[in-house]
């Protein structure tokens, strides 16, 4: 009896200690499940399963943006580790071609399907649809958020379909669920995430085992563009954010020499920045009657009928800083005569002035850093390429091409299917940039 009860005891205590062993358990992954809930920057983890089995040796992509960072900012501006990544690969010195209008939504979201604003359908960061009845704003989720809105498939959209994972930090659209696909990692925008932060925790991707490593990342910057605006393109502010940004892309350069995989880095803007006059072009001085506008987003104008936009069109002619068009009659290169969403009439600038619908004494300057402009008129407007890495040769000078190439040349390097159906016709083309890439025979395709 004795050796019974002392063995019922052990067994009790033994039972006690394995309870108390399971419950601190429980309560660390509870106090870690609730300590990662309230993150002030938290990953966004949508389980698209592991990378698929053809994909995993494949290489990787970064596609970082420097919003507003213009075309010779580096070399004027002396950015040694953007001037060295040149030297290193592919860029063009006379700068990218955006879109137009050269804004940020429709420029990034151009880049990453291969198509024009007006066939993609972000033709504005706001805009209104005629054909919906809404409106869209890129800083409301709601909008920004929908997937409806957007036309084309962005390229983390492609991968993810091919079972290839993909990771974004803060791109434009990158948190809408288009076609019902959201990136395999994503972070909700917001600039208090410091720089610093932003390329650690793409290295930490990297370091993830291969099965679920995201292939494609991209990552963006606010701060050359809000400088840009803020200061001017030539103010010493300006020139000290290029310099901040350049020592980023450093850090994520050393970085990646200890990861040790194969990585191309192509580095972007979605646009230039010109200085502009102190003073506000207002239409409604210009003998526009507002009456006559349903709506207006900027210098959008939606007239609430088809004669209504010819009286204002009429009303608007002649200018000598802007062109007004008929929306049918805008210039085939534009690509944006057949959207409804770039309203009717259509302002054109001719020259870097801040227009806007309608005059208020108590409205402030512009700032005195803009863009939207068509860069084939400012060609301040034309934005920063350059490429690096196991993909892209080195030291080769390219000419100034359209944005619409930046879809095809990042797809051809993941090995990625964007033939129609899988993307639908783009309007980019593989051959403009075909000559950075390596031949298969300079660059042995490695596993990871």
């Amino acid at each position: 009896m004795r050796l019974t009860g002392f063995l019922l005891r052990n067994n009790v205590r033994n039972y006690v200690r394995k309870l108390t062993l399971l419950a601190a358990v429980f309560l660390g992954l509870l106090f870690a499940t609730a300590s990662g809930a309230q993150e002030p920057f938290p990953v966004i983890h949508v389980d698209h399963g592991p990378n698929a089995a053809q994909q995993v040796a494949k290489h990787y992509v970064i596609l970082i943006s420097f919003d507003g960072f213009r075309y010779d900012y580096a070399q004027r501006y002396h950015a040694r580790n953007i001037v060295a990544l040149e030297a290193k690969g592919a860029w063009a010195p006379e700068g990218m071609i955006p879109a137009f209008p050269s804004v940020t939504f429709p420029n990034h979201y151009t880049l990453v399907t291969g198509l024009y604003p007006g066939h993609h359908g972000i033709v504005e960061n706001d805009f209104y649809d005629p054909q919906r009845g809404e409106s869209y704003k890129y800083t409301d989720p709601k909008s920004a958020n929908d997937g409806t809105w957007y036309g084309g498939t962005p390229l983390w959209v492609l991968a993810e379909q091919q079972g290839m994972r993909s990771a974004s930090i803060f791109w434009p659209a990158s948190t809408a669920n288009i076609q019902g696909v959201l990136p395999a990692y994503y972070m909700k925008y917001d600039d208090k995430f410091p720089n610093e932060k932003r390329i650690e925790r793409i290295l930490d991707w990297l370091r993830l085992p291969a099965d679920q490593r995201p292939h494609f990342i991209t990552l963006y910057f606010s701060e050359v563009d809000h400088n840009g605006h803020k200061y001017g393109p030539d103010a010493p502010e300006l020139i000290a954010t290029v310099h901040e940004l350049d020592s980023e892309l450093g850090r994520l350069m050393q970085g990646l020499k200890t990861i040790k995989l194969p990585v191309d880095v192509i580095v972007v803007a979605d646009h230039g920045m010109v200085r502009i006059p102190p003073k506000w072009i207002a239409l409604d001085q210009r003998g526009l009657d507002v009456a006559l506008v349903q709506k207006y987003w900027g210098t959008l104008l939606y007239a609430k009928t088809d004669e209504d936009a010819k009286k204002i069109y009429e009303e608007l002619l002649p200018a000598q800083e802007y062109k007004v068009y008929r929306r049918a009659d805008l210039p085939e290169r534009l690509h944006l005569s057949m959207n409804p969403r770039m309203g009717d009439p259509v302002i054109y600038p001719l020259v870097p002035y801040a227009i806007h619908v309608k005059d208020n004494p108590d409205t402030t300057p512009p700032n005195p850093g803009a863009h939207g402009f068509d860069p084939s008129v400012v060609p301040e407007m034309k934005a920063l390429f350059v490429a690096a890495g196991p993909d892209i040769r080195s030291n080769v000078k390219v000419d100034s091409f359209e944005n619409v190439n930046v879809f095809p040349l990042i797809a051809h390097i993941l090995g990625l299917d964007y033939s129609p159906p899988k993307a639908g016709p783009i309007d980019g083309n593989l051959s403009v940039l075909r000559a950075v890439l390596k031949e298969p025979g300079e660059n042995a395709r490695s596993s990871n």
